[in-house]
């Protein structure tokens, strides 16, 4: 029996799902493309969708009529911006076997991402990823014990304390871990699972930062800098001050410091030692070489070292 002419074989094919405006819509992406699309490595569509359009079913070849796009996502969205929309905001159908693998692979690349930015606070050695993947998995355990308690009693309980309210607050806000998604990309669910471990300490842990000195003639600080990427700490830190990121060239060489040592001017030279977090170095120095035209120095004083602050 001959199959329908309007049928997509779907043996290639990921779907996106979105509903919206009491309608669902899908789009058919190449698999492997969505997330990276989601995590800026991709950023042509051409290369993330297999049919530029908007289906109510993939599968039974049926797009999606211009009246209930519009009343979903606007009269005047384009099919553009509908499509990334969906990319951005909607949920992939994979099936289980491709699901499972999918989660084991960004797990492994969380475990991979923790494991290259923490330490051991007293010993200043790195982890290996089977002690980060054991961490994890026991904070993943009392993350999913802490939401039970929450749903079933209307909060968290704490470790007895003097201030036990407070304690049990402080608990209720501190950050959690119950494992990896597949909807995020592996960075910002390392980010998330290090905030989880350095909060909890379910083995001594401390985010590891290099020591550095920069040095600057002091008649380019104050020179305007146009405002570049932002530095890797920047980009993974929700909390980050992002208003010092722009300004003088200062300015954007003290965003980039963690925590500032010294700070001094020597004749026609300023300089100073600070900490930053090993994702931060190579864009530093490529800002302090670029801005300055080889004359400012960004010099390694220790590679891995912690401070008080975490």
């Amino acid at each position: 029996m001959p199959k329908p002419s309007n049928q997509i074989r779907l043996t290639n094919v990921s779907l996106v799902r979105l509903k919206k405006g009491k309608k669902r819509f899908e789009i058919a992406c190449y698999k492997n493309k969505v997330l990276e699309y989601r995590s800026g490595i991709e950023t042509d569509l051409d290369n993330v969708l297999q049919i530029p359009n908007v289906f109510l079913s993939v599968s039974k070849g049926q797009t999606a009529p211009t009246q209930d796009l519009a009343k979903a996502f606007g009269p005047k969205t384009s099919l553009d911006d509908m499509i990334q929309e969906i990319l951005k905001k909607g949920e992939m159908q994979v099936g289980e076997k491709e699901r499972h693998a999918q989660a084991e692979r960004i797990h492994n690349e969380v475990v991979d991402i923790v494991a290259g930015k923490v330490v051991d606070p007293k010993s200043k050695r790195v982890y290996t990823a089977g002690m980060i993947e054991k961490a994890l998995e026991l904070l993943s355990s009392q993350g999913a014990q802490h939401k039970q308690e929450e749903h079933g009693k209307g909060g968290g309980t704490a470790t007895p304390t003097a201030d036990g309210e407070e304690a049990k607050g402080k608990k209720k806000d501190m950050p959690t871990w119950t494992g990896v998604v597949t909807t995020k990309s592996a960075k910002s669910q390392a980010l998330e699972a290090m905030k989880a471990l350095i909060a909890w300490q379910p083995i001594p842990v401390s985010r590891a930062r290099m020591r550095l000195r920069v040095t600057c003639p002091t008649n380019i600080l104050k020179q305007a800098t146009k405002a570049g990427p932002k530095k890797a700490a920047q980009q993974d830190n929700e909390d980050a001050d992002e208003e010092k990121a722009t300004g003088t060239v200062k300015d954007k060489i003290l965003s980039y410091v963690e925590q500032v040592q010294t700070q001094d001017t020597l004749g026609q030279e300023w300089e100073v030692v600070g900490f930053v977090e090993p994702g931060a170095f190579k864009g530093l120095g490529e800002f302090v070489g670029g801005e300055t035209k080889g004359r400012g120095r960004v010099e390694v004083l220790d590679m891995a070292v912690v401070h008080e602050g975490d």
